[in-house]
Formats: C-alpha cells, structure tokens, sequence
C-alpha cells in the first residue's frame, strides 16, 4: 500500500442488503459505475459479500459491500445470511435495495429493525422504477427514493443521500492528536525483525508518520538499537516516543522517564476509540486461572510467522505470567465469534485493519457477555511491567491503571 493511499478500515464502509432478485448488485455496479458484482436474473448469485475499496464522487474513499440476499433459503442459504447480518457490525452506511414492484417483505423490515438497533444511518432504495406505472409517496423510517439501475434515474439521488449519510471525518481524530504539535519531534522506534512485512513498515507507523507531518511536527524513525544515538544527536527532548509493544521493555530503559512514551498498539486503540475498555480488562490477565479460554482476536489475516505475536508470544507470556494452564482460542479476519460467554479473557489486536465500527461492536460483545476486554499493547505492558508508564501519555487512563 501507498503512503497515500487511505486504508481501507479508514474509509467509509458501504453495504447493499436486500432481498434476492431486487437488484442489489445492479445497483452497486451502478453506483459504483464498475462491475463489481456479478448480475443475474437467478435469484442468489450473490453467495458471499463482495467487497472492494475504491474512489466514487462525490464520497470519496470508500468500501463497497454488496451482500447475499436477506431471504435466502436452504443449509447454505443461512449461512449466507449469517454472513450478511455479520456485514451490519463493519459498515458506517447501509442501503437496503428493496423491488419497486412489490410491497416491503418481512425480510426488508426486519433489515430496518436491525439498522435501526445499531444506531446504523440507511437509505432505502426502490430499485426497477422504470417498471412502475403509479409511483406512490414513499414514506417509513429512513430516506426514501425511487432508482432504476438499468436506466440510471435516481441514482445520483442514491449517491447524494449516501453522502449526507456517511460519516464525516473529524480533523483532530488522529493517531497523534494532542500529544505532538508543530515544529515538535516525535521518535518512532520501529523494530525490523522477522514478523516485520517485507520492505515495508505496519500501518500504524505508516499512520504515525502521516499524522506528524500534517501536524508539521518532525517523525524521527530508529530502530531500537539505534534510539540512544537518536536521542543524543537531538537538540531538543522530543515531545513523545513511540515504540513497538514488544520492545517497550528495552525501549523504556533508554528513554529517560520524563520523558513521554507509548506505543503504537496503545496509540491505535486510542484512535479506535477502546483504549479505556481495554485498560480496564486488561487487569484481569492477573486473575486467570487453571482451564480458563483466552480468546485472541485480530482482524486482519496475514501469513503467520514460526514466532507469532498473536499465537505464540502473547500466549507464552500469559502462561508464564499467570502460571496458570489456560487454553488459547484465536480469531483472525472477519470471523470474530459472536458468543463470547465461554471466554474470560478478549485480547484484541490494534484493530488498524477493521474500522473503527467493527472494534466497537466486538468491544461490546465483550463487555455485554461480561467478558473483559483489552489489546496486546496494554496485555504485553501489564506483563512486561511497564502499563503505567505507556498509557501516562493519558491521564484519564493512568488513573484508572494507577488506581483501579
């Protein structure tokens, strides 16, 4: 990925839902003027959601989901549905395509109910307009308003009330909002190592590096081994020091203690809008005990390295930490499981790769099952010694470490 590019958990997540037949892939394709979804007159050929991140004026950077029908049929038809109902906890708007020439289904309402449960903004589009002789006032919960795919009417219309829909980004939610200002340095220690992406760096430092330059601060970029040096050859004490979780240790040895320091796994739950959840859970790593399920959480899938953050490291560490024979279940991608009752611990990644919507659904399955939850930044300092220390960047966290 460009250093330009937006990252798809950072652009506005889009999803069609519907009936079989009503022409949501032809509205997609319409919308998005490309064929992203494959159209057919056989109702189900849309078996699994389609995703794609693109540009589409006026929106801007986007993710379009186009989902199977709502009221498929059969063993498979459920699961396609479960997978559509899923697509609900990562999208910021949903348009539920519905055919002009019926009336609304029992499918199409209880579509409306769940919008309107997740507090999830929707338009609903009356798609096959060109085959209604008396168009009716459209009135119901929701915008309103008549499309044709096959002919384009309305579809501008539909990309409009997207927009006005869709929510807008707010200049100061950044990564390093409020710790680094202009004409200030941040240090980002970023380890090369094996878990490390091949001639690239991880999002987060990517992320970093963009916020301090729009904030026209300077990004100094080191490697553990290089910090001391680093620090020396700067005039001026830098405002804050970033580093990877895993070298917090032997980064927090280097860095002098008045000086601020976090991480970046810290710094994304921050900016993912869960930091204070996780730094309430991440206490009860102390509590586990003897045939407790540990459940860890990412949301990206990526090929899995012999020494593996997510399912060997952090495990490792927990097993060591609480001495106890704890059983570990993992999650990757998309497949977070929906009933977490079994479980006494979440520990969630970053989450840099799933929107900020998706991170708080999965934080609120937690919480409403009663489960504590918290990511492996906050999970490797509280094992490692050093959570005070990486969240006093925060004051309204440390309290609640320091205290709680």
């Amino acid at each position: 990925m460009g250093m330009n590019d937006t990252p798809s958990a950072n652009r506005v997540h889009i999803g069609f839902f519907g009936c079989r037949n009503a022409g949501k892939s032809s509205v997609v394709n319409a919308v998005t003027a490309q064929e992203l979804s494959v159209v057919s007159a056989v109702a189900g050929t849309t078996t699994d959601p389609v995703q794609k991140a693109m540009e589409i004026l006026p929106l801007g950077p986007v993710v379009v989901i186009d989902t199977p029908g709502i009221d498929d049929v059969g063993g498979l038809g459920e699961m396609r549905v479960a997978r559509a109902r899923r697509t609900l906890n990562r999208v910021d708007v949903a348009v539920l395509v519905v055919d002009a020439t019926k009336p609304l289904s029992v499918a199409d309402e209880e579509l409306v109910t769940l919008f309107q449960a997740r507090d999830l903004p929707f338009v609903v589009v009356h798609n096959k307009c060109d085959l209604v002789r008396e168009r009716r006032a459209l009135t119901g919960p929701g915008r309103q308003l008549y499309a044709s795919a096959l002919t384009g009417e309305g579809i501008f219309e539909l990309k409009e009330a997207i927009g006005a829909l869709a929510p807008t980004e707010d200049p100061d939610h950044r990564l390093l909002a409020g710790l680094v200002g202009a004409g200030e340095t941040v240090v980002l220690v970023c380890p090369i190592d094996e878990s490390a992406p091949k001639g690239r760096i991880i999002l987060p430092q990517q992320q970093a590096i963009r916020d301090a330059l729009d904030a026209g601060a300077h990004a100094m970029v080191v490697r553990e081994h290089e910090l001391a040096g680093a620090l020396e050859a700067l005039r001026r004490p830098p405002a804050l020091v970033v580093t990877d979780s895993q070298a917090f240790g032997v980064v927090a040895k280097v860095v002098p203690d008045e000086l601020p320091l976090t991480s970046f796994s810290i710094l994304m739950a921050n900016y993912k809008g869960f930091l204070m959840t996780a730094a309430k859970g991440v206490a009860a790593i102390d509590s586990l005990a003897d045939g407790d399920v540990v459940l860890m959480a990412e949301g990206c899938t990526h090929h899995r390295q012999c020494n593996d953050i997510g399912t060997v490291k952090i495990p490792r560490w927990l097993r060591a930490h609480t001495g106890a024979d704890i059983s570990i279940e993992t999650s990757s991608g998309r497949d977070f499981p929906e009933d977490l009752g079994g479980f006494a611990l979440v520990v969630h990644c970053g989450g840099c790769m799933i929107s900020e919507r998706e991170v708080t659904y999965r934080m609120r399955c937690a919480t409403d099952a009663g489960v504590p939850f918290t990511n492996y930044g906050l999970a490797i300092a509280r094992m490692t010694g050093t959570l005070e220390r990486s969240v006093r960047v925060f004051p309204e966290v440390h309290e609640v470490v320091a205290h709680g």
